[in-house]
């Protein structure tokens, strides 16, 4: 029988201890709040008649601070759907409680830190896109399961999970040593899921698509960039899409990720700082670390690099194709194309080029495909590995069309369209189709850069518009304020929600605390300039005071060389080039872990 975990539980706190119960189950969890034992019993009316009780839908962990460990559980979610008659949850809210009931053993200077790094774990848990299973393994794509025994279905869902994916692992720790506890522990995917009910030619499927962001190298943009030593790249996100028809499931698997070479490009007041690629370090290295994995796990590597090929991300090109010549492997190819030069001027649709490059390698790789009756008709054996400077914009771009290709050849095979037939030329599903990659786009733009992704426009409709690019204008600006001055605190977060930050308890008594850093005035004064300055600019692009061009960088989000006639005041587009440009030699994150 399949393991699952209890997701319908009551947790009961007590001036000593937690009990979590288990609403199916007789089974009795309970945390010592002092000793910070954990025991399973049998439910026989341990529980104390006053402790306070409320409904909680599952553990993400526990984290330990400096006043106490603190217990994260989750108390609100909704459904998505079903993949497989599998309910699929999305965390809606959290609670963080403290085990210590005060934290008056604390000097003052542990308490704001001990707040400062409650905020952080607090900060994480805000963000968007938690998702899990109590029933199903998310993890892993449809062909790693298929792929799979029985026994090993038969584990713990947090033994047999893809730890990549499992962004509470760290927060799990306090219960996996403990075997028995294996129903409480609730593997956690972080990234997007959407399940859509679809039609075409009378015919109704499911789609499906699963975006896992990688907790290895988590981090936001600019300051989580590149690969480390073991070869795990920033932003890497395995992206399923699944089809599901009267019991044939389809599936077509991408990745995306960072260039994966030992680079930086840290934030420094400039609106695109210049990438810095490591000279000190063994470059081949790590890159043959990344792609060693990758190929093991999804066969030939497709690297689809959409970098601009002048100016400096030609940097990032060159090193990138050197490193890929060096290896000398059969299993890897680049395929370079120029997003931004190809497409200058919305000329959109010389994206066919770039598909047209690709045919021949989708067609060889294929898709998985298993029948209503189990056998397995097809295997995708290669894998597309997207990227561009953020594998953000012009990645959701790319992808998108990808999995449209493969989605139009499962559904010529399992006979829901004919063979010659497009999936273009049904627009009730092409609106469908479009908005959900665009809000996958949007879902992991916020999660890495903080804002929705650029080009949306392009991916919803088909074509690029006016008010997709000044959509874009807004949120490059945006971007540019949170990735200077707000990042670094959302970067610490993540380490210490991940666990490449430990909090030591001896903090601020005999043992320095990371917090306590001085930060410059100017750090917290610049960004009240910048939201003026951003302010009148944009209100005097609705005064008609004469023609002024507006920065490509604005438009496009990307460095695109269009430009576009708008209405402004040079005076506040002045003051907005002053405060962009200002600082180029000052590191402004607050980034301290």
């Amino acid at each position: 029988m399949a393991a699952y975990v209890y997701t319908s539980l009551k947790l009961h706190i007590d001036p000593e201890k937690f009990y979590v119960e288990a609403l199916d189950s007789n089974e009795l969890m309970i945390i010592d709040r002092v000793s910070y034992e954990i025991t399973l019993v049998e439910n026989k009316g341990q529980i104390p008649p006053s402790a306070i009780t409320r409904t909680i839908f599952g553990i993400m962990g526990v984290v330990r601070l400096i006043a106490s460990p603190y217990l994260i559980v989750i108390t609100k979610v909704s459904k998505v759907g079903d993949v497989e008659h599998h309910p699929i949850w999305r965390v809606e809210d959290t609670q963080v409680i403290p085990y210590t009931r005060s934290v008056d053993h604390l000097n003052d200077q542990q308490k704001q830190a001990n707040h400062d790094y409650l905020r952080m774990i607090e900060e994480v848990l805000r963000q968007n896109g938690y998702y899990f299973s109590s029933t199903y393994d998310l993890t892993h794509t449809q062909q790693r399961l298929n792929n799979t025994s029985a026994e090993f279905l038969t584990f713990p869902l947090y033994e047999r999970a893809d730890q990549r994916f499992v962004w509470n692992g760290h927060l799990l720790r306090e219960f996996t040593s403990q075997p028995e506890l294996h129903r409480f522990i609730l593997p956690v995917l972080h990234g997007y899921v959407v399940i859509k009910q679809c039609h075409v030619n009378q015919r109704p499927f499911k789609l499906i698509v699963i975006s896992r962001r990688c907790c290895y190298r988590a981090g936001v943009r600019y300051y989580m960039r590149g690969a480390d030593f073991e070869g795990h790249t920033a932003n890497y996100v395995e992206t399923e899409q699944i089809m599901d028809y009267e019991g044939s499931r389809g599936s077509f698997v991408q990745t995306r990720g960072s260039v994966p070479l030992h680079w930086s490009q840290r934030p420094n007041l400039k609106y695109k700082p210049t990438p810095i690629i490591s000279t000190a370090l063994k470059q081949q290295d790590g890159f043959q670390r990344h792609f060693d994995s990758q190929i093991v796990l999804y066969g030939r590597q497709i690297g689809v690099n959409l970098l601009d090929q002048k100016g400096f991300e030609n940097k990032l090109v060159r090193a990138y194709e050197d490193a890929v010549k060096n290896s000398n492997s059969d299993n890897i190819r680049i395929e370079s194309f120029d997003f931004h030069r190809e497409c200058r001027a919305l000329q959109w649709h010389r994206l066919s080029l770039l598909m047209d490059r690709l045919a021949e390698d989708q067609a060889k790789m294929g898709y998985y495909l298993c029948r209503s009756d189990g056998s397995v008709a097809r295997l995708q054996d290669a894998v597309f590995r997207t990227n561009c400077i953020d594998c953000l914009d012009r990645t959701n771009v790319v992808q998108s069309m990808l999995a449209r290709r493969s989605l139009q050849s499962q559904l010529q095979e399992v006979g829901i369209l004919s063979l010659g037939e497009r999936l273009e030329d049904h627009n009730d599903f092409e609106f469908i189709y479009k908005n959900l990659w665009a809000d996958n786009a949007d879902a992991l733009a916020k999660q890495y850069a903080g804002t929705g992704a650029l080009k949306t426009d392009y991916t919803r409709t088909g074509r690029r518009t006016i008010p997709g690019l000044l959509m874009d204008g807004y949120n490059s600006a945006i971007r540019y304020m949170k990735n200077n001055f707000y990042d670094g605190f959302r970067q610490d977060a993540i380490d210490l929600f991940v666990g490449n930050y430990i909090v030591d308890e001896a903090e601020c008594i005999n043992k320095p605390c990371p917090l306590q850093q001085p930060r410059s005035v100017r750090y917290t004064v610049l960004p009240f300039f910048l939201l003026i300055a951003l302010s009148m600019c944009f209100i005097c692009l609705l005064i008609p005071a004469g023609n002024v061009d507006i920065p490509s960088a604005l438009l496009d989000g990307g460095g695109d060389s269009d430009r576009a006639q708008s209405s402004g005041g040079l005076e506040s587009a002045a003051v907005v080039c002053a405060v962009l440009g200002h600082g180029q030699h000052h590191h402004p994150g607050y980034s301290v872990l």
